[in-house]
């Protein structure tokens, strides 16, 4: 995943997120060398430079990528820091298979494999590593730590969220209202449920639930009870169709109609903020003493619920009001290290409007786990 929300990048204003590639291996794990980089993918990762210094002071040890991407990030880490391991996940084929390619130069430093982001807490306390040929060579070529490589601390965590500009420039992936195509939008392709399933299957009031929650309020009962009548619906030009006619002319000032509609469909196919929360507060609580966790969001809901997760981390989940001394017995797991969503500068926006939504927070692990049992 990762750039801003896919209505900025169709309307060419937004960063996306990063994923790319192609080739899966039995086991899951991919070690980086061998493998060639697909031609077709292009992504450029957004804030590399800003989330390069952020992981600066970090001790030795193991960064997990948990969107590798294309490795834009991953490999900038690697370079700047000789000390770093990184472990890279992504659930798209291709990303994977780019990365792959991308990191070879670092040999064991660096490792890929295809998973989903929520695996990554239980690869970071050693319940669930890569298993089979490629995690055996990571073991051979190096001390092992969390994930299957016993011994090395975990010390980093980035996540950059949302949909690749990959996926959304290839119409086959059903991400974009710009071509006609199925209605996909799965990232992991070995998924069963697309965003055509979603169309015709989901109730009224679901879909009008769905799309409520994703910025649609106002219009959220009217499109859902177009698109009901419109089944069914199996194209994603059919859909930006059905979502235009039942939008009034007066709210299609800002950009696409459809925009929120691929964007909240997006999210429900691959299960994105349902998994985000606690996957981002387990992997804060994973991280070693002084280890950092960066992550880029693009749209609204993920900002906000990672302004969240990061927020309790730094309280320690304190009930007592704003202003007042804390007397719950709360003590903060983590500090922050931005105040507020820093954002991407001009300069960066100007060679890549895609990155124009990025927002990047980031947390600091501290050291003494929280008096009230406070850790995620």
């Amino acid at each position: 995943m990762r750039s801003p929300s896919i209505g900025a990048v169709e309307d060419s204003y937004s960063a996306h997120f990063h994923l790319s590639r192609l080739g899966r291996q039995p086991d899951g794990a991919l070690p980086i060398e061998g493998l060639r980089m697909s031609q077709a993918y292009h992504h450029q990762a957004v804030m590399v430079s800003e989330v390069v210094e952020l992981f600066r002071p970090v001790p030795p040890g193991l960064v997990v990528d948990a969107t590798v991407g294309g490795g834009g990030h991953a490999e900038a880490l690697l370079a700047a820091y000789p000390h770093l391991r990184l472990l890279g996940l992504d659930q798209d084929d291709e990303a994977v298979a780019a990365a792959t390619a991308r990191l070879a130069a670092f040999g064991p430093r660096a490792v890929v494999r295809k998973d989903r982001f929520d695996r990554l807490p239980g690869l970071a306390t050693g319940r669930g590593g890569p298993a089979g040929p490629a995690a055996r060579h990571a073991r051979q070529s190096g001390p092992a730590g969390p994930h299957g490589w016993e011994g090395i601390p975990l010390v980093g965590a980035l996540f950059d969220l949302g949909v690749s500009s990959q996926q959304l420039d290839r119409p086959e992936r059903g991400f974009s209202y710009r071509f006609d195509a199925p209605l996909d939008m799965r990232m992991d392709r070995s998924r069963s449920t697309t965003a055509a399933d979603i169309v015709n299957g989901w109730t009224e009031e679901h879909l009008a639930a769905l799309l409520a929650a994703h910025g649609e309020g106002w219009f959220a009962r009217r499109l859902a009870g177009a698109i009901v009548g419109a089944r069914p619906v199996l194209t994603t030009r059919q859909l930006a169709e059905v979502v235009e006619r039942s939008i009034p002319a007066r709210a299609r000032r800002r950009g696409h109609p459809a925009t929120r509609v691929f964007q909240a469909l997006r999210i429900a196919v691959n299960s994105e903020l349902e998994v985000l929360g606690p996957t981002l507060a387990a992997t804060v609580a994973a991280l070693v003493p002084g280890g950092r966790c960066v992550v880029l969001s693009y749209h609204s809901g993920e900002d906000r619920l990672v302004k969240e997760v990061l927020g309790r981390a730094a309280t320690g989940g304190c009930t007592c009001p704003p202003g007042l001394p804390c007397v719950c017995g709360a003590r903060p797991w983590a500090r922050l290290l931005t105040r507020g969503a820093r954002l991407p500068t001009a300069e960066e926006v100007a060679r890549n409007p895609r990155a124009s939504a990025a927002r990047l927070r980031a947390a600091e692990r501290l050291d003494a786990p929280a008096a009230n049992g406070g850790e995620p």
